[in-house]
């Protein structure tokens, strides 16, 4: 193997190599940097390059081993962080001006956890304003770029990670999720993710000065993106290892016991009033098939009102973030995301009071029926957007744009207030006017079951094949090797 092909591997790859002394950490390491500095220019996803130090400790990683410690389960394998999460002595920007020199006093829980299971990791990724668009820009670091064409916006507000991952930046990239940003960059750069159920990744900023929002704490998880289906599964383990800094993480085992019979999934295409295009049909179809040829019982079947729940959970979000972050958000943006929060407020409009009170009350009753549901159905495969993946900046087009972004991504939004496990994988790369793009589904799972949904996408990339591949092919046509 010559190196330029090394970055090319998954994470499980280059384990099964860097954990048996065939591949040294610092080549694994040294393979992605350079990849980094081919490519990165272009789209600007890492806006932090930590090249030195990650070489430093991918040396003392090889320097162990062959001293005899026996090698952590992401041993060599190259990482980002996301910029709103702390990384000792590195700044937790958030992409905010005035943070700029917000310096991390010690590693936030899923960088500790990251750490201990032997990934380095090589850059900090990018991320919009305050971390709350489905796109990816802001005054401080700029505007990252999807690897498959200006045409398509990189999502948000992990779009750095899924930009990276996707154009070969690492193996794995962090990022979270409050309505979405784990699957909407995977969605826009053909990445697979699992967006974690509540209390499954320990999480905590010790740079922190407050504590967040109770709806920010029940909505908010930190995860994963990757290349690979199977590299959730191998790096998702070393994720949810406890940290007593989490009160609410939940110590469990990531497998959970078999299921009797075959898997059944509640399949819906059922978009809620707004248009589904054909290549999200197709997508959906697809998906549905390789499901059912790999075992498992799809049946057609509505769960409970996703819409309802969605809204709900999302105007409630609303309410907290109007009462407790506005302020912030009113002193420290810029104009364009603040006309965009003007326009949040308007597409969602804040319950507040005493409904506010009634409203996060209400999740229980949503819970419980999706839970009931699930007792019949454990994965649901639906849409996640209606629509190919948007342009970028559309959600600065005003209360049509702010609607096409986020007003119909309810199947994402409902998760989060549900608190389940909702994960995301491409299963079609449409031809479309403006250029290629993929089109991912969501899989939603029984609650703790996130392996079930890792599962069913491993199923549907086999079918599928990896998007990385012809995103790379795409890449090289264009001058970028």
């Amino acid at each position: 193997m010559t190196q330029p092909d090394i970055w090319q591997l998954s994470a499980a790859e280059l384990t099964s190599l860097t954990r048996t002394g065939g591949l040294s950490a610092e080549t694994a390491v040294q393979a992605s940097i350079d990849r980094m500095n081919a490519v990165n220019p272009a789209l600007n996803a890492v806006v932090e390059d930590l090249s030195a130090e990650a070489l430093e400790r991918a040396r003392a990683l090889d320097k162990a081993r062959a001293d005899g410690a026996k090698p952590g389960p992401l041993h060599g394998v190259p990482v980002t962080i996301k910029i709103n999460v702390d990384q000792a002595g590195h700044a937790t920007s958030n992409g905010v001006t005035a943070l700029k020199d917000l310096i991390a006093p010690a590693d936030a829980p899923v960088v500790e956890n990251l750490h201990k299971a032997g990934a380095v990791v090589i850059g900090r990724t990018n991320t919009p304003e305050f971390s709350f668009r489905a796109d990816t820009d802001n005054p401080l670091h700029g505007r990252t770029h999807n690897p498959w064409g200006q045409h398509i916006s990189p999502g948000g507000s992990s779009g750095g990670a899924g930009a990276a991952v996707m154009a070969g930046i690492g193996a794995l990239a962090h990022g979270n999720d409050i309505g979405g940003s784990l699957r909407f960059p995977a969605a826009a750069n053909g990445a697979v993710t699992v967006k974690p159920g509540l209390g499954r990744v320990p999480a905590w900023n010790p740079s922190q000065t407050a504590e967040r929002g109770l709806l920010a704490q029940l909505m908010s998880v930190q995860g994963l993106i990757a290349r690979s289906a199977e590299d959730l599964h191998l790096s998702m383990p070393s994720l949810i290892a406890p940290d007593p800094r989490d009160p609410f993480h939940v110590p469990m085992a990531w497998r959970g016991a078999a299921l009797a019979g075959p898997v059944k999934v509640a399949f819906t295409k059922n978009t809620h009033g707004y248009d589904l295009h054909p290549e999200v049909e197709a997508a959906l179809d697809f998906a549905r098939d390789a499901l059912r040829d790999a075992g498992y019982l799809v049946e057609e079947a509505e769960p409970p009102d996703v819409f309802d729940a969605g809204r709900t959970g999302y105007r409630a979000l609303m309410g907290e973030i109007y009462a407790l972050m506005k302020n912030d958000v009113d002193a420290a943006g810029s104009q364009t995301v603040r006309d965009i929060f003007a326009v949040y407020f308007q597409e969602f409009p804040p319950f507040a009071g005493e409904e506010l009170m009634q409203m996060m009350a209400k999740r229980t009753h949503y819970a419980r029926a999706w839970s009931l549901f699930m007792e019949d159905y454990p994965l649901v495969l639906s849409p996640f957007l209606p629509q190919p993946f948007f342009k970028p900046d559309r959600d600065t087009e005003g209360a049509a744009g702010v609607h096409e972004v986020l007003g119909c991504a309810v199947y994402s939004y409902a998760m989060n207030f549900l608190g389940l496990p909702a994960a995301s994988v491409p299963a079609r790369l449409a031809a479309l006017p403006k250029g290629a793009q993929p089109i991912n589904v969501q899989i939603a799972a029984r609650r703790w079951r996130e392996d079930l949904a890792v599962d069913a996408c491993v199923a549907i990339e086999a079918r599928a094949g990896r998007m990385c591949v012809p995103l790379w092919q795409k890449m090289a046509a264009s001058g970028a090797r």
